[in-house]
């Protein structure tokens, strides 16, 4: 009798009571991610070149800076800027009138912005407020600007885009810059473009920008040459405000703290007609007002301001006013930023997301749980207790786990608590409960293997345990470290879900090794059971599966061939063709409609406003009658798409469900960590599998990942499937379940060396394999089940997902016995012939 029962009874009930407290009232407790709530996702990247170009004029004087001192400067001062811009970003979202937004830091400088629920109206509102980095400054307009713009007008001089008209107010200047957009469009207008035009016609130290406004309905543009060096910043602004002038026009108030007071009477008191820097009493200065490199006018000062307040005019909308007001009060970020991805989800495909992933869920639990009762019969029952413990576990698990990858990771943002629950995340607990039954699988044909010998219940339960832990404790750690792996390099939803699995494996070998070992202690102690009854569909087997490697292995090797030669063809038309916007950067639109469209007469509508490198693609979900259309196009592309889909095909009723923007600087990063897990998974276990068992078995079990990664992707791809982020957490799920099974036959091969040192290994790994034939097949039919049941009802990326895990299924269980255990061999044999050829030292 267990002495210390009652301690782990009370413990259990203690950590149930504690995660079902997490999670309980469910809508209160649990909050759901983007994907299944609906709303936007931003992630903002601070400008570190503008930063260091501040520090670099704010110290031109001082010899002393060199580039190291520079760039340490730069490191600090951009860690300063990130929590700056996190506390502005938020307060500029709570004036939207937003609930619960959620905003971080993460890292490489950026911030990442979750809005839910955000209309599609607001969406482009809010980017705009967010991206706008209220770099207020005011600078001094050059002393003969008058007179260098008139030159311009004079040998008419226009800069790239514009071209010269006459003004119709009849104001000081009787011709200004009108655009031209045939030789540059509106979307040709880049920061690099802008850059490029500040540099035009302008003196030394100054730089040529346009005040936008407009007359008679149409907008016009008067130059003006300004100093680049700003003689007042924004951060001494208090506040801002919304008044109108006597026709009803709004334009917005600045109010200055008593620093700026000072600094701005003393400007205005230099710049005005007599003063220091205008001794002129009939001289016109001007001081331009200048946000994020925009002008937005440039008055006439008359007479020193010592009132601390200043205006800005402009042909403003209500709105424009109101938003350039909330940014100003908000506050001025310490450099510019910029939106480099965005994601949104309408809140309708949400709701069917939650329906479809719990309906998944509950498929796969309810089939796991009758196939282990059946087969299992009274091991079974205790078995499927486990599992819902598993499940009351889970939450617990989750929060403590999320708490440690973010500590030993260093993820910014990470807290201990209950993490964010998204759609992957579900496609996890599905998974989980699949791969939960493993542990106790291995146990209970373990706890056959010892009643075959003649044990009676309890002896056989300790002998089943004992031998079953190591390999439970091998298999699970291998998966571990390809889940926290996934946690590291990965982003957003794909970091939830290895979260979610992560903790599912830890809680399933607490459930499995401790709770169900409980339960068995009490119908030991409490009933004269004499043994575990279970079915016995698989009977022990004496095939020969090492003599059949070269026919298996020329299987693999044609069906790489065949599939991977697709995809190069498939790649060479185009590698957005391969892979999904996650890596190549661009934008991609999914609507929803009610008349479908032909593919060519939307390619055709595209083409005609300049949309050419687009794939067009019709999606069904397996379990629903509905389709969608998704849109995949250049980085940038997507408000022109829908609004050419929207005016052009009236009858279709396009309605956005989806919209994904994501730069090409975070498609490279995404590429490049993609990689890096897949190396790091792979160095980790080898060093692992050397250290546990020997040098060839890890080299083996290697060989064998890349082979089931190989042929995985290309059954994939030869179905028109594209890869994407979601696509490598099932590739790293796929290592981690494929080094499980191969850990499983490992195991026996190396007990069985030691109980029959004299056999030949070749006969050793055959009996091994044949042992372990009847866990592996269990095993698999149950995370078939699951799977399965995700691919049928998961539905959006969980079916990407799960289609892709069940081949990866397949090919793990195929490559343990016919790849790993070959390899193993064919290594073993060859580095003991090195070593038999050494020379004798």
């Amino acid at each position: 009798m267990d002495k210390h029962a009652l301690w782990k009874w009370l413990l259990l009930i203690a950590l149930t009571s504690w995660s079902l407290a997490l999670v309980v009232p469910f809508r209160q407790k649990v909050k759901l991610g983007l994907d299944l709530k609906g709303g936007t996702s931003f992630t903002v990247q601070i400008n570190e070149s503008e930063i260091e170009k501040q520090i670099r004029e704010e110290n031109k004087d001082n010899k002393d800076l060199t580039d190291v001192k520079v760039r340490s400067l730069v490191s600090t001062a951009v860690q300063h800027a990130q929590e700056q811009a996190v506390e502005i970003i938020r307060n500029r979202v709570d004036a939207l009138g937003v609930a619960e937004p959620l905003i971080y830091p993460e890292k490489h400088n950026r911030i990442v912005v979750q809005i839910p629920g955000l209309k599609e109206a607001d969406r482009n509102r809010a980017a705009k407020l967010i991206q706008s980095a209220a770099f207020l400054v005011f600078s001094i307009v050059h002393e003969d600007n008058d007179k260098l713009v008139s030159a311009l007008f004079e040998k008419g001089l226009a800069p790239e885009g514009f071209q010269i008209g006459p003004s119709a107010s009849g104001g000081r200047q009787h011709e200004v810059y009108r655009r031209d957009k045939q030789k540059v469009t509106d979307e040709a207008m880049t920061k690099e473009f802008r850059d490029r035009m500040e540099r035009f016609q302008a003196p030394p130290g100054y730089r040529f920008l346009l005040e936008e406004r407009e007359e008679e309905g149409q907008k016009v543009y008067t130059p003006y040459f300004v100093k680049q060096r700003y003689e007042l910043r924004g951060d001494t602004l208090k506040n801002a405000g919304i008044e109108y002038d006597q026709l009803g026009q709004p334009y917005v108030t600045l109010k200055f703290d008593s620093k700026g007071s000072r600094k701005f009477a003393r400007i205005t008191a230099d710049l005005a007609p007599g003063g220091a820097k205008n001794p002129n009493p009939e001289g016109r200065r001007y001081l331009a007002i200048i946000l994020d490199d925009r002008l937005y006018s440039a008055p006439y000062i008359k007479t020193a301001i010592y009132g601390g307040e200043a205006i800005i005019e402009g042909n403003f909308t209500l709105k424009d006013a109101q938003d350039l007001s909330i940014v100003l009060r908000a506050g001025s970020l310490p450099a510019p930023v910029q939106i480099i991805e965005s994601r949104t989800v309408d809140p309708s495909l949400g709701r069917d997301s939650i329906e479809s992933g719990t309906r998944a869920t509950i498929y796969a639990c309810i089939l796991v749980v009758l196939f282990m009762g059946v087969y299992y019969m009274v091991g079974g029952l205790v078995a499927n207790i486990a599992l819902l413990f598993n499940i009351l576990l889970l939450p617990l698990g989750m929060m403590i786990t999320a708490g440690i990858m973010g500590l030993f990771t260093g993820a910014t943002g990470a807290h201990i608590g209950l993490p964010v629950l998204t759609l992957p995340g579900i496609a996890g607990i599905a998974l989980t409960i699949g791969m939960a039954v493993d542990a106790n699988v291995l146990i209970f044909e373990r706890i056959r293997e010892e009643q075959w010998l003649g044990k009676r219940l309890g002896p056989a339960l300790e002998a089943g345990y004992t031998k079953a832990f190591i390999t439970i404790l091998d298999s699970n750690l291998t998966t571990v470290m390809a889940a926290v792996i996934l946690f590291m390099l990965g982003t957003g939803a794909v970091r939830g879900f290895g979260i979610t699995l992560t903790a599912g494996i830890m809680v399933s070998m607490y459930t499995a090794l401790i709770v169900t070992r409980m339960i068995f202690n009490v119908i030991v102690s409490r009933t004269s059971m004499p043994q575990l009854r279970m079915l016995s569909l698989i009977k022990p087997t004496k095939i020969n599966f090492i003599g059949w490697r070269k026919v298996a292995i020329t299987i693999s090797v044609g069906i790489i061939v065949l599939t991977w030669g697709y995809m190069v063809a498939r790649g060479m038309k185009s590698m957005g063709n391969l892979l999904g916007t996650d890596f190549t950067g661009g934008s991609a639109v999914t609507f929803q409609f009610s008349q479908k469209q032909g593919v060519e007469q939307i390619r055709d509508a595209l083409a005609a406003v300049d949309i050419t490198d687009v794939q067009i693609q019709y999606q069904k979900e397996m379990d629903k009658n509905g389709e969608y259309l998704q849109i995949r196009s250049a980085y940038g592309t997507g408000d022109k798409i829908k609004a050419t889909l929207s005016t052009g095909f009236p009858a279709a009723d396009f309605k956005v469900l989806s919209e994904d923007m994501v730069g090409p600087q975070i498609g490279r990063e995404m590429t490049t960590n993609a990689l890096k897990a897949m190396l790091y998974s792979f160095i980790g276990m080898i060093i692992y599998i050397a250290w546990r068992f020997e040098f060839s078995f890890s080299l083996g079990a290697i060989v064998a990942l890349i082979h089931d990664i190989m042929i995985s992707i290309g059954i994939y791809c030869l179905c028109g499937r594209q890869i994407n982020m979601i696509t490598i957490a099932a590739l790293l799920t796929i290592i981690g379940y494929s080094i499980n099974d191969t850990i499983v036959i490992y195991d026996r091969i190396r007990e069985n060396m030691r109980k029959y040192p004299g056999r030949n290994i070749m006969e050793v790994c055959n009996l091994s394999v044949n042992e372990t034939l009847s866990r592996t097949i269990l095993t698999g039919s149950s995370v078939i089940m699951a799977v399965l049941m995700l691919l049928i009802f998961g539905g959006g990326a969980i079916n990407d997902f799960a289609f892709l895990f069940l081949v990866g299924t397949f090919t793990g269980t195929f490559s343990s016995i016919y790849v790993a255990t070959p390899i193993m061999l064919f290594l073993r044999s060859v580095f003991k012939k090195t070593e038999a050829g050494a020379p004798a030292r």
